[in-house]
């Protein structure tokens, strides 16, 4: 579709279902306050006074989807056990399906547990797997894609390098949505990095890009930056790529075209979850069709508008569009 007016693209989302495949996991918060330190060891004794779980991971995608207007559709492997059950519920309680959820008795699910005291991260404890999905749940999983996929206008790939996305997993799905004319959008990390061939937008950011390619260069230099985009794009064959910078905006390109967006001034909070809002703002506009330069505008502002608050929050769409009707040019 060619780029209409800001409202009717909005409005568009709501009509797209998006298949997102990756690492899940529960985000536990436990807010307590520390009034002594233990005689046991010289470490505080935190008084609980509230837990909450949340749904975080690929998870979040799926929520930052959800808060766009479109349906976000979960591929994914948890334990079968009280954590995974949990998370299910927790899908449930936000009205997204768990159809694609694959159980599995030889891995946990993963649990982030962060114990916070007086507004301060005193600790995170991780309960994980990082091993790769075995040949029962990589067939099982396979299944849940090729049932799901055919509802959906776009898959994203959401990385965690916890190990339910594999090579087998990507170069599956990939081929399988170019049979069925479904654009696939990646955020990587490191394990699988070199293994997105052919996807139609790989979104890194400039830590994974650097250690993605094995190399070393000025971000402040356009020169060393695009020779570092070409030999990415060289290597994956992918249509093209979204780098997220940070405090220096994005960089987009193609074969046709490449462009830099700058970061718009702001009172930065916390980045956490900015990728997940990112990659979704990213995905729902490569599922519409649109310019590759709006791609990256959308994008680069829904990023910046979740660093404003504290901890993990889904991109507010309204915001959104009016700041983007502020700052994009055009429309």
């Amino acid at each position: 579709m060619s780029n209409t007016s800001l409202p009717s693209i909005f409005n568009n989302f709501n009509s797209i279902n998006a298949l997102i495949i990756g690492d899940v996991m529960i985000d536990s918060y436990i807010w307590g306050s520390v009034e002594r330190m233990s005689p046991e060891a010289p470490v505080p004794i935190v008084r609980v006074d509230k837990r909450d779980f949340r749904l975080g991971g690929a998870a979040n995608v799926a929520l930052n989807i959800q808060a766009l207007g479109a349906t976000p559709i979960i591929c994914a492997v948890v334990g079968h056990d009280d954590e995974g059950n949990r998370f299910i519920e927790r899908l449930g309680e936000r009205d997204i399906s768990s159809d694609g959820i694959v159980l599995s008795d030889e891995r946990p699910t993963t649990v982030k547990t962060r114990v916070i005291s007086d507004n301060q991260h005193m600790v995170r404890i991780d309960e994980e797997s990082d091993a790769e999905i075995t040949t029962k749940e990589t067939i099982s999983l396979k299944e849940k894609i090729k049932s799901l996929i055919i509802k959906c206008q776009v898959v994203i790939f959401e990385d965690y390098d916890k190990g339910s996305i594999s090579p087998e997993i990507i170069t599956y799905t990939v081929n399988l949505a170019k049979q069925h004319n479904i654009p696939t959008v990646v955020d990587p990390k490191k394990r699988n990095f070199m293994d997105y061939h052919g996807v139609t937008l790989f979104k890194p950011n400039l830590k994974e890009l650097k250690e993605g390619l094995h190399v070393e260069f000025d971000v402040t230099d356009q020169e060393q930056l695009e020779e570092a985009v070409n030999t990415l794009l060289k290597h994956l064959s992918c249509d093209s790529a979204l780098i997220t910078l940070s405090e220096h905006g994005v960089y987009v390109c193609n074969q046709e075209s490449r462009h830099h967006f700058a970061a718009h001034i702001r009172e930065i909070a916390d980045v956490s979850g900015a990728g997940d809002t990112v990659i979704s703002i990213a995905a729902l506009c490569v599922a519409l069709g649109l310019s590759y330069d709006l791609v990256a505008q959308l994008s680069n502002l829904g990023g910046g508008l979740v660093c404003e608050h504290v901890g993990v929050v889904t991109i507010n769409k309204q915001l959104l569009l009016e700041e983007a009707q502020q700052t994009i040019s055009n429309f």
